[in-house]
């Protein structure tokens, strides 16, 4: 099996380029709606990630996109969704914390979730010794929907789990592949 050669490129920063975009349109909109999202519970954070992987999965396969929204914008819907409830996990035993949070904390959660996942990205990425480089968008959606069926899944069986790594590693996978998706797309721009 031919191993994939590192590129030369700078996988930290394109990510780090992408996650910054998903974060400036995640304060964005806090500033517009607080942080409404705070009353949504995680299945219902999981269904609005199926949602949007759902609809490019289907304008991939119809190859017509009728809404005609850009495509990118449901990655990053994902990413900012899939920290979300990276963020409801963290912080929902803690009465202290209504469900209006100030925009700062909102974005210091934010930006702890953030860093965490991309350094589990970047660990994985020299372990797999960035293959993502070599995959279809396609495929990394496939993944994020196999992802997130896991997902549902487990919250089914009440977050119980025999020997998965549980919703949280789901979630982290997610934001990942999203953001490979956003950099690979750029690429083919």
């Amino acid at each position: 099996m031919k191993k994939c050669e590192p590129t030369s490129r700078d996988t930290r920063s394109e990510i780090e380029t992408e996650a910054s975009a998903c974060r400036e349109l995640f304060e964005k909109k806090a500033r517009d709606y607080g942080t409404s999202w705070r009353i949504l519970r995680l299945p219902s954070l999981t269904d609005q990630i199926f949602i949007k992987a759902n609809r490019i999965r289907s304008v991939q396969e119809s190859g017509e996109n009728k809404v005609g929204d850009d495509l990118r914008g449901e990655f990053v819907a994902m990413v900012n969704y899939a920290t979300m409830a990276l963020i409801q996990l963290k912080v929902k035993d803690d009465e202290s914390m209504g469900l209006e949070l100030p925009l700062e904390l909102a974005m210091k959660l934010y930006d702890t979730e953030m860093t965490a996942t991309l350094e589990l990205m970047m660990a994985k990425n020299h372990d797999y010794g960035e293959a993502w480089r070599q995959m279809r968008v396609s495929s990394m959606v496939d993944l994020i929907l196999a992802k997130l069926l896991r997902i549902k899944q487990i919250e089914d069986n009440d977050g119980h789990t025999e020997v998965s790594e549980g919703v949280e590693g789901g979630y982290r996978d997610i934001i990942n592949y999203a953001l490979f998706c956003l950099v690979r797309m750029q690429e083919n721009s």
